[in-house]
């Protein structure tokens, strides 16, 4: 009988919330943080589009779950997380599957005063776009800042409760959104001119650098940062 290979958990006994996570970015750091262990709650708007996204999503969970017993397991809410009911909600029910506690006391404080929160991270995704203009995207870019300088305050304000507040800044990575604007051979070849790794990324390529946010053994002293996974874009725009 072949031996299984040796799997290392760097998020064994976690538990995630993923707004966005059933394609692109969201799923492919979803998917990682499974095979590292991690419980994983993946909020969606449930529209009929996206269904066979999320039925596949699941489908790949599972089978994870099947190759690696000790894998996370998923589970998810659909629903509009700018609703504060929705928000409460996705909270309270990332921590019933995660089994980390009364996740009643948690999110509703009207029983009582709140719990003080054990630690934990949080991960905005921003853009190599909240570090430079452009000017087909003033409608854009001020979102990405604003991602980052919300990281960077929250992990002013929750320090102290031991809550690491990061950013990932991807560059260009290949999406659902952008497939059909980089299948134009002359776009594509221009951005990956510009790459010095030489090709656009892939949702996978944000996987690594989440798990290392959300590990408290790799990045435990690191809050309030940005970490770049753009191939080395920004530093050659010149």
């Amino acid at each position: 009988m072949a031996s299984q290979p040796h799997r290392v958990h760097l998020l064994a006994n976690k538990n995630a919330i993923i707004t966005g996570g059933t394609t692109g970015i969201g799923r492919a750091i979803a998917l990682s943080f499974l095979r590292h262990g991690c419980s994983v709650t993946v909020n969606h708007l449930d529209l009929d589009r996206d269904k066979q996204h999320l039925d596949s999503l699941i489908a790949e969970a599972d089978t994870i779950r099947a190759e690696d017993p000790e894998a996370g397991r998923l589970s998810h809410l659909p629903g509009d997380v700018r609703q504060v009911e929705t928000a409460a909600s996705l909270v309270e029910h990332g921590v019933q599957h995660g089994g980390t506690g009364d996740s009643t006391s948690a999110c509703r404080s009207s029983h009582g005063p709140p719990p003080i929160p054990a630690g934990g991270s949080i991960i905005g995704i921003s853009s190599i776009s909240a570090l430079v203009g452009g000017a087909q995207q003033t409608h854009y870019t001020p979102t990405k800042a604003g991602v980052l300088s919300l990281m960077q305050s929250t992990a002013c304000a929750l320090g102290k409760y031991s809550i690491r507040c990061n950013s990932l800044l991807p560059g260009t990575i290949r999406t659902q959104l952008n497939d059909e604007d980089l299948a134009v051979d002359a776009k594509r070849e221009y951005m990956e001119g510009r790459i010095p790794l030489g090709r656009t990324g892939v949702p996978a390529d944000l996987a690594g650098p989440a798990v290392f946010l959300a590990s408290d053994e790799l990045s435990g002293y690191v809050t309030g940062a940005q970490l770049l996974v753009d191939g080395g874009l920004f530093v050659n725009l010149q």
